[in-house]
């Protein structure tokens, strides 16, 4: 989404520059926007292997081809990086060449559906050019991560050094995982806390309901989502879910002073990634950066540093919700239509918070914890999960109504849930689908999955 901060680049003296770039979020119910990010693994079409960034073709020929839609080239050094819009989208590159849209901010769902396909029309037409092919799923079906291609980008490499310091499962959370989430706003601080809340809480939930990643490197797991088992093995410094995010007076100043504390990757000087991996941006803001003694942080280096930090609800100057497996088009338009649905309406916002105010940090991490493995089956409270998925699905159900956003034919957003509302008719999640197609007429073979599921 589009950053609601337009001043210059000042330096950091104080803790309060920190908190009132957060504030500066704030907007008005009216200017409330929605932003999807969806992102996919691209192979060859041939033999099912990943695109190298350069190769016969590449990742990079991709990047090419898609600029006769009208995108603009974005560098780093003398590679084709990112690709940018005057709409505010772009498309960027994940480490092991994840092709990611950041969808532009928009105002409905049915906007949001119809960029979706848009961009999809866009990459069919280029890789059938080139012999790519493109599938949405959490977690790469085959591959191993030393066969993983890494992208040209320089804050990549300072990440592949840093991550195995901190978890086992880093650098397959970088080169093997694929994600959709959506961007959404807040009024102020006092919604900003709310909505962050009840994000936090049914974050689980979200993953049960878009488990869609059972494989590892060609074989099935015990896993419904194995992306999501990744992510308890990253980094805890910067992932999972946040307790403070729990307490009723959360605020701005709880997350700066968690921010703060999170160690850095990179600070960019003059187009160039420094490594300041493992110092705190707190050490920055009293001048004992050890790299940069005596100098203070810039506020864009406060702006980078955020977008370091993978909690499963983030805040920038606005929130994102980041449970859930990359899957086909109809589940990338469901996301932001489940949270839409609960968070922009007030009614439902309302009584979702009911539901889960009194939801402590230790229950829902231990949710988190068992969602992975047992998805819908999972057990909160003496409640399975689907029962759960279900409540919050007819609160969204209810609060997309009461949005009266209509498209050309008067249908209302609500139509936007029927994917997940058909899971929780029938408790087969898309993970579970494609265990029974790999058990059954795929014969083991997990190659299947990119010839039913490429987009």
């Amino acid at each position: 989404m589009i950053s609601a901060y337009k001043k210059d680049n000042p330096v950091v003296d104080s803790k309060s520059q920190l908190i009132e770039w957060f504030e500066s979020g704030v907007k008005s119910v009216e200017n409330w926007r929605i932003g999807t990010e969806h992102e996919k693994f691209a192979y060859h079409l041939k033999d099912y292997s990943p695109l190298p960034y350069k190769g016969s073709p590449g990742i990079q020929d991709l990047l090419v081809g898609m600029q006769r839609f009208g995108w603009t080239p974005v560098f780093e050094g003398e590679h084709v990086i990112a690709l940018s819009s005057s709409d505010g989208s772009n498309i960027s590159l994940e480490p092991g060449g994840q092709f990611e849209l950041s969808g532009a901010p928009l105002e409905t769902l049915h906007q949001t559906c119809d960029e979706v396909q848009e961009h999809l029309r866009q990459i069919r037409q280029v890789n059938r050019d080139l012999g790519i092919g493109m599938i949405g799923i959490g977690f790469h079906p085959y591959l191993r991560r030393e066969d993983v291609p890494w992208m040209p980008k320089n804050r990549y490499q300072i990440m592949r050094d840093y991550m195995p310091k901190k978890g086992s499962m880093g650098l397959d959370m970088m080169l093997r995982t694929c994600t959709v989430q959506v961007n959404l706003d807040f009024s102020s601080e006092k919604d900003m806390a709310r909505k962050m809340r009840v994000g936090m809480a049914l974050q689980p939930i979200v993953t049960a309901l878009f488990s869609n990643s059972p494989f590892y490197e060609g074989k099935a797991t015990n896993y419904k989502s194995f992306r999501s088992r990744v992510w308890t093995d990253v980094d805890p410094d910067r992932s999972g879910i946040l307790p403070f995010v729990f307490k009723d007076d959360f605020s701005f100043e709880h997350y700066m002073e968690y921010a703060l504390d999170v160690p850095m990757y990179f600070i960019i000087r003059d187009g160039k990634y420094i490594d300041v991996s493992g110092q705190s941006f707190r050490d920055f803001l009293n001048c004992n950066l050890a790299s940069f003694p005596g100098e203070k942080p810039l506020l864009k280096d406060w702006e980078d540093h955020l977008t370091t930090l993978f909690p499963e609800v983030r805040l920038k100057q606005f929130i994102e919700m980041r449970g859930a497996d990359g899957g086909p088009w109809r589940r990338v338009c469901a996301l932001p239509a489940f949270w839409v649905g609960l968070l922009y309406d007030s009614s439902s916002l309302d009584e979702t918070y009911q539901m889960i105010k009194d939801w402590k940090f230790e229950e829902v991490n231990e949710l988190r914890n068992k969602i992975p493995e047992s998805g819908l089956d999972s057990v909160f409270r003496n409640r399975k999960v689907i029962e759960i998925a279900r409540e919050a699905l007819e609160l969204s159900r209810k609060g997309l109504k009461n949005r009266q956003k209509l498209d050309f034919w008067s249908q209302d957003e609500s139509h936007f849930l029927s994917t997940l509302e058909q899971i929780v008719d029938s408790g087969i999640t898309p993970a579970e689908n494609k265990l029974a197609a790999f058990n059954g007429r795929w014969g083991q073979n997990v190659n299947r999955a990119f010839e039913e599921y490429a987009y």
